[in-house]
């Protein structure tokens, strides 16, 4: 993952960005996912559309992400 520089933004499709329908109608404290380029994703804050703060994550580290939230590993307790 890395934090991406403004001149690859355009790599992901602006209309490209998806939000869970769990955030509801209003954003909420939601992050929005891009995978409009094969072999990466991006992620943004819900609040922050104008994508000046994208991270940029290969396939592999995204899936290894996914996998470790719905285990629980980030879970507070």
């Amino acid at each position: 993952m890395h934090h991406r520089d403004p001149s690859s933004r355009e790599l992901l499709a602006p209309q490209g960005w998806r939000t869970a329908a769990s955030c509801g109608p209003n954003g909420g404290n939601c992050v929005e996912v891009n995978l409009s380029t094969p072999g990466r994703v991006g992620v943004r804050d819900s609040k922050g559309l104008t994508g000046d703060v994208v991270l940029d994550f290969n396939t592999a580290a995204w899936t290894g992400f996914l996998a470790a939230t719905r285990s629980g590993r980030f879970d507070r307790g």
